[in-house]
C-alpha cells in the first residue's frame, strides 16, 4: 500500500539520519557529542542526588531532589543558575501556600480545588519564568504525598533545593557547555537543509516525476527550513549566554563573538532564502491537481529548474564565503560571485522565454509569473550581499 511505501521511506530516513548523528558523535567534537555529554552528566546529577538523599539520607519524597538535578543541566551554565533560582522558589511557593492551607481546613480535596487555582496564577508571575509551573508542582506534592506537615514540607523544598546545586554545580564543573549551541553550526545546516530542497524541487521539475504528494513534502521541508533558521537565531542569543558565568569562557575557552556581523548577515540571508523556498515549494504544490504535475516538462520548466539548481549553489557557496577558513576568503568569495553571475545569467534567460512560451495559457503565465518575481526577490538580495 502507497502508506506503508511512505512510512517505509520515513522510517528509513529517520534510521538514516540517527546513524550519521552517531558517526558524528564518535567522530570528533560537534553538537552531537555535546549533545551525548549533556545527557551524561544529566544522569550523573541525578544519580548523585538520589544518591544523597535516596539511598543514604532516604528522604520521604527523595525523588524531588533527583527530579530537580536533571531537569537544570542545561544548555548553559547561566541558564542552570537562573532555572535553578525561578524553580526552587515557585516549588517553595507552591509547597508553603498548599501546606498552609490544607493544615487549616484538614482536607485535601478542598484545598487542591483552592490553591492550585492560586498557584496557577502566580506561576505566571514573570520572574519565574518558564519555571512557573513548578508551583503547582510543589503543591501536588503537598496534598498528593501523604499526611501533610511543616516538617515534610521543609524536607520537600530542601530537596528541591539540594537538587538545583547538584544540577548547577555538575553543568559548571564538569565540561561546562560553551559550544553546545553553536551559531555556525546553525545557520550552516540551514544554508544546507535549503540547497538540498532546491536541488530536490529542481530535480522533480526537470523529470516531471512529481505529484501533489511530493510537492507537499517539499513544502513541509521548507516550512520546517524556517524553523531551522529561527533555530539558528536562537543559537546566536544562546551563544551569547554560554559565556556567562562559564568556568571554560574565563579560562579563555570562548566561541566566536555572537555579536559578530557575519552572523547578523547570514542569518539575514537565510531567513530570506527560507522565504523564497516556502514560496517556490507553495506555488508549485498549487499547481498540483489529481495527483497529476501541473506543470509539463518543457523547455520553460527546464529552465527555471536550472535556476533553482544554481540558486542551491549559490547558497552554498554564500555559506562557505562567510564562513571560510583564513586564507581561503579570496577565492570562496570569487567562487560566490562566478555563481552569482551564473544566477543572473540563467535568470534573464528565463525572462526572455516567459512571454512566448506561454503567451496563450493564462494560468501558467501566473504560475511561471509568481516563480519568476520570487526569483528576482532572492537573487537580488544574494547580489546585495
Amino acid at each position: 500500500m502507497e502508506w506503508m511505501r511512505r512510512a517505509g521511506q520515513a522510517g528509513r530516513r529517520g534510521a538514516e539520519a540517527a546513524v550519521a548523528a552517531v558517526r558524528r558523535a564518535w567522530a570528533g567534537p560537534g553538537r552531537e557529542r555535546d549533545l551525548v555529554v549533556q545527557a551524561g552528566k544529566a544522569a550523573l546529577a541525578a544519580w548523585v542526588a538520589w544518591a544523597v538523599v535516596g539511598w543514604w539520607l532516604e528522604a520521604p519524597m527523595a525523588f524531588v531532589a533527583p527530579w530537580v538535578a536533571v531537569v537544570l543541566v542545561e544548555s548553559t551554565v547561566y541558564r542552570s543558575v537562573a532555572h535553578g533560582l525561578q524553580q526552587v522558589a515557585a516549588i517553595a511557593v507552591g509547597t508553603v501556600l498548599a501546606t498552609a492551607v490544607a493544615l487549616l481546613l484538614n482536607s485535601a480535596m478542598a484545598t487542591m480545588a483552592l490553591v492550585l487555582p492560586v498557584v496557577l496564577l502566580l506561576g505566571q508571575w514573570r520572574r519565574l519564568g518558564s519555571q512557573g509551573i513548578y508551583a503547582a508542582t510543589g503543591a501536588l506534592f503537598v496534598l498528593t504525598g501523604g499526611p501533610v506537615s511543616i516538617a515534610s514540607a521543609g524536607a520537600r523544598i530542601a530537596e528541591a533545593l539540594f537538587g538545583a546545586l547538584v544540577g548547577v554545580v555538575v553543568n559548571a564543573l564538569i565540561r561546562p557547555p560553551v559550544y553546545l549551541r553553536d551559531a555556525r553550526a546553525a545557520l550552516q545546516d540551514a544554508a544546507c537543509e535549503a540547497q538540498e530542497i532546491l536541488e530536490a524541487v529542481a530535480d522533480g521539475l526537470a523529470s516531471g516525476e512529481w505529484d501533489d504528494h511530493q510537492a507537499g513534502e517539499w513544502h513541509e521541508r521548507a516550512l520546517r527550513l524556517g524553523r531551522l533558521v529561527d533555530q539558528a537565531r536562537s543559537a546566536i542569543g544562546w551563544g551569547r549566554e554560554s559565556v556567562r558565568v562559564n568556568p571554560r569562557a574565563r579560562q579563555g575557552e570562548r566561541p566566536p563573538s555572537p555579536d559578530d556581523t557575519v552572523y547578523s548577515d547570514v542569518l539575514a540571508v537565510l531567513d530570506y532564502v527560507a522565504v523564497h523556498t516556502a514560496g517556490v515549494t507553495r506555488t508549485v504544490g498549487e499547481t498540483a491537481a489529481d495527483g497529476k504535475a501541473a506543470l509539463p516538462v518543457t523547455e520553460l520548466t527546464r529552465t527555471y529548474a536550472h535556476f533553482l539548481r544554481h540558486t542551491a549553489r549559490a547558497v552554498r557557496l554564500y555559506s562557505q564565503a562567510r564562513f571560510a577558513p583564513s586564507g581561503r576568503e579570496d577565492f570562496a568569495v570569487e567562487q560566490l560571485r562566478e555563481a552569482v553571475g551564473e544566477l543572473h545569467r540563467r535568470l534573464g534567460e528565463f525572462r526572455m522565454r516567459l512571454p512566448g512560451a506561454v503567451s496563450d495559457d493564462p494560468d501558467a503565465l501566473v504560475t511561471y509569473g509568481t516563480l519568476l518575481a520570487q526569483a528576482h526577490r532572492l537573487a537580488d538580495q544574494l547580489v546585495q550581499d
